[in-house]
């Protein structure tokens, strides 16, 4: 069954929203300039390497381009869209190096750089499908919480996987423990019944329940590193932006709702899939029910 079907998604394309004139900012291993990017015309808006200080967009990992491709591809597989959010904008953040590895300082150069440029790109929303163990550097009350909590606080929507150290309980990653963004578990079908054995489960040390919600993450076909080339991935990382391209579609509709106001949005904008809250949050995100 593909994800689009299981989150209801057409009755957002049916409205004629395709997250056009939304802006979605990225923090990861780049971007390949796939040609699902490129109609109706470059949505690339803008690309910055705080890795190796390239100018041209490009992604050495493959990571960055997949997770892209599940917001804003506009290809479409056996007539599904292949991304959520098929003709919204995309600013990349290359934080990341060709192993998936990065510095606290080339995360921290990409927020800021975003907090300086959002409101000339119109970025509203920022995908992180990135993370790390929580450490002393890295736990809720750190600065590094506190950097991306800055994001959410001057009015952009932050997006953070669970991670993927699941099933035991306390294994969400950083920053996902941030009890301000909006954390994505994943799912997958197995025999007719949504399951979850790899998403990072609640609740935090802080004791917050996480994630908030979950979304399809396995087997995800999405943009590879070539001019038309596509892959499967499997994990958080590709759950986080299905929902990240979900409410650019919901953004498209209602331009003026605020962080706070999509986050309760989507609290009522989910399917309970009768798991425990520490795996599923709130449940599954249904476009049904976001999109009014």
């Amino acid at each position: 069954m593909f994800w689009q079907k299981e989150i209801g998604i057409e009755f957002a394309y049916e409205r004629g929203l395709s997250g056009k004139d939304i802006t979605v900012a990225i923090l990861d291993t780049g971007i390949y300039p796939h040609q699902d990017f490129m109609t109706p015309s470059n949505r690339i808006l803008c690309f910055r390497d705080f890795v190796s200080s390239r100018i041209n967009p490009y992604d050495d990992s493959g990571h960055g381009t997949h997770v892209a491709g599940i917001i804003a591809s506009g290809g479409k597989y056996k007539n599904y869209y292949i991304g959520a959010a098929p003709q919204c904008n995309l600013v990349v953040l290359k934080v990341l190096d060709e192993k998936g590895n990065g510095t606290i300082s080339s995360f921290f150069r990409g927020i800021d750089w975003i907090l300086e440029h959002h409101q000339e790109y119109n970025i509203r929303i920022v995908n992180i499908s990135i993370g790390t163990k929580p450490t002393n550097q890295t736990k809720e009350e750190s600065s590094f919480i506190k950097k991306v909590n800055s994001l959410w606080d001057a009015g952009i929507i932050v997006v953070a996987a669970a991670g993927n150290d699941g099933p035991k309980n306390n294994s969400i990653t950083t920053p996902g423990i941030s009890r301000k963004v909006i954390t994505v578990g994943a799912v997958e079908s197995n025999h007719n019944k949504m399951t979850s054995y790899y998403s990072g489960n609640g609740p935090t040390d802080s004791c917050i329940i996480k994630p908030e919600l979950v979304a399809p993450g396995s087997n995800i076909l999405s943009c590879s590193s070539s001019p038309s080339g596509y892959f499967t991935k499997s994990g958080t990382s590709m759950s986080t932006p299905i929902v990240s391209g979900c409410i650019a579609l919901l953004l498209e509709s209602e331009p003026d709702l605020t962080p706070k106001e999509v986050k309760l949005r989507l609290y009522h904008s989910t399917k309970d899939l009768k798991l425990p809250k520490s795996k599923q949050g709130w449940g599954m995100i249904q476009v049904n029910k976001l999109i009014w």
